[in-house]
């Protein structure tokens, strides 16, 4: 099934933020990942997927008994998975494919209802308690929130700090937030000058 627009956009925004992590570990999205090297069936496509401690390359799809397993996979919910049958036979497939993390952010949910995550507890993957839209992010030492980027009223976001004060800035953030203190550190050059001059001129 196609994506839909915003579908496409919220994808595109968490995988950026999390190329900034490509000179240590392994970045995907929305690319097959196969586990069972003789059943090509036995596979999944996440949102966004991270292998970590291996620094990223480029490639057409990921397989296990090649790569190993990615230790964090994110789905962001879409029409064809949003109800519960679909759902439970993706979790199935990401328990199978041996996934640590899996996030899935539904934005179309109600706050407090869109962030849901589950941890690999001695071989299962068990939901863990989130509250409100925000948990920890096991597999990159970070935290996931649910905030506002680039137009979107809601996307699923990278903090430093559990109460997302410290988001980890999207591309167009980044480059916003340079020129800001450029112009910053410009204006402050030409206070300095203009004082000078009025002290020369004194």
């Amino acid at each position: 099934m196609p994506e839909t627009k915003r579908h496409l956009e919220l994808r595109t925004l968490l995988y950026l933020v999390l190329k900034r992590f490509a000179d240590r570990h392994s970045i995907g999205s929305d690319q097959f990942v196969y586990w069972h090297a003789s059943d090509p069936s036995r596979c999944v496509a996440p949102d966004a997927f991270v292998r970590l401690g291996t620094p990223d390359t480029p490639f057409r799809s990921w397989k296990t008994w090649e790569r190993g397993a990615p230790e964090l996979a994110v789905e962001i919910v879409s029409d064809s998975d949003a109800e519960p049958a679909p759902w439970a036979e993706k979790l199935a497939r990401y328990h199978e494919l041996g996934v640590v993390e899996l996030v899935r952010f539904d934005p179309a949910a109600g706050e407090g209802e869109r962030l849901r995550v589950w941890d690999r507890v001695d071989g299962d993957l068990v939901e863990r308690d989130v509250e409100g839209d925000r948990a920890a992010c096991d597999a990159l030492d970070l935290h996931w929130v649910v905030a506002p980027a680039e137009g979107q009223p809601v996307a699923l976001r990278l903090a430093r700090d559990a109460a997302g004060r410290e988001l980890l800035p999207t591309p167009t953030e980044a480059a916003r937030a340079e020129a800001e203190a450029r112009r910053a550190a410009e204006r402050r050059i030409a206070e300095l000058e203009a004082e000078l001059r009025r002290r020369g001129g004194g």
